[in-house]
């Protein structure tokens, strides 16, 4: 048996561990000592009870969670093998909005990325954050006009914005104004706190955007995300468990800061020491290192996979966003916001207001 095929039966026996002890009594002792990944990245179903993020957006766990439904008006879930379409009630029905207003500006429909795992908590393979329940990853493809299949949401490909011969520059073939719209359209949600882009869409929309600027200072670049961007929720309102980030500074961010992206220091190898020591392994995040909730919530109650199924009245009650829409777009028939019947759901979502 080669290495490769002992480390994959050893991920597997450790997996199965961590299945057999989440259900027996006790549990929450074990968890204090178990590798947070480990453990949250093998729960299936999210926690009974009320919803709630716990942490921070790289460092928690979330309670209650909900399942975005596989499609809706104006969106589909992609790569649903990987179950981490859950998030809290707040960052569902604020999908479910922005795809319903992307389509009113002309764009075809949201594909989506991972939100979070059912109980949030470090992930196997993967995002540092996307751990309570507030973030989103949105693809730049357009979603295409047909209900895709399982097999299809697994093996469709990503699409970058940038030109892969020109150093971080954005590829005018494939960008254009509908996407800077569509990024500018989710910036101008009041609970929107950050959209992480590549720097070279930051770049392009400093350069080219022609409208208002009020929001283009929540676009945050950073590595990655030429193929999707990144949405991020505030904390809600009288939710004292999660931690929120600094907030966004004054201004457009299309000053120095943008401009160190382009400079030779963020893309540098680090310096070695030839005669240091070679670095001992990282220490896995356990659940004792998460807030002290998690480790209750990764051993709690699932919420039943035969839980009533019910609507969204939610979405029709989030916080507009700013731009004017058309108000003659097509209207929203109810079934279009009903879950489809393979995902359970908690018995009740609570109110936003």
């Amino acid at each position: 048996m080669g290495k490769q095929a002992k480390g994959v039966g050893k991920a597997s026996l450790l997996a199965l561990s961590v299945m057999s002890i989440l259900a027996m009594d006790g549990y929450s002792a074990f968890a204090q000592d178990a590798p947070a990944k480990q453990v949250f990245g093998n729960i299936a179903l999210p926690s009974a009870g009320p919803s709630a993020s716990y942490g921070s957006y790289a460092k928690g766990c979330q309670s209650g969670a909900v399942a975005l439904p596989t499609e809706g008006q104006g969106f589909q879930a992609m790569r649903l093998s990987r179950n981490r379409r859950w998030g809290q009630p707040q960052m569902i029905a604020f999908i479910e909005r922005f795809a319903q207003d992307a389509q009113k500006i002309g764009w075809p429909g949201l594909l989506i990325g991972d939100i979070s795992q059912p109980r949030g908590g470090p992930m196997l393979t993967g995002h540092a954050s996307h751990q309570i329940g507030l973030d989103a990853d949105i693809w730049w493809r357009p979603m295409p006009d047909r209900v895709m299949s399982a097999d299809q949401r697994e093996s469709t490909p990503f699409i970058s914005m940038l030109d892969k011969s020109k150093f971080l520059t954005v590829d005018d073939r494939k960008w254009s104004p509908l996407n800077a719209k569509l990024v500018m359209l989710a910036a101008s949600y009041p609970q929107v706190e950050r959209i992480f882009v590549n720097p070279a869409i930051k770049q392009k929309l400093c350069q080219t955007w022609k409208g208002d600027r009020t929001y283009m200072g929540k676009i945050r670049p950073i590595y990655g995300h030429d193929e999707h961007f990144h949405v991020r929720l505030e904390c809600p309102p009288g939710a004292p468990n999660c931690k929120p980030q600094a907030a966004v500074g004054a201004g457009d961010g299309c000053d120095k800061s943008l401009a160190w992206w382009f400079s030779k220091e963020p893309w540098a190898a680090p310096k070695k020491d030839p005669n240091a020591k070679p670095p001992k392994p990282p220490r896995p995040v356990m659940v004792s290192d998460l807030p002290r909730a998690c480790a209750a919530i990764a051993s709690a109650q699932s919420a039943s996979a035969g839980a009533t199924l019910i609507r969204n009245r939610e979405a029709s009650a989030m916080p507009a966003a700013q731009p004017e829409m058309d108000t003659n777009a097509p209207s929203v028939t109810p079934n279009a916001l009903m879950p489809p019947a393979d995902i359970p759901r908690p018995s009740s979502r609570p109110s936003l207001n």
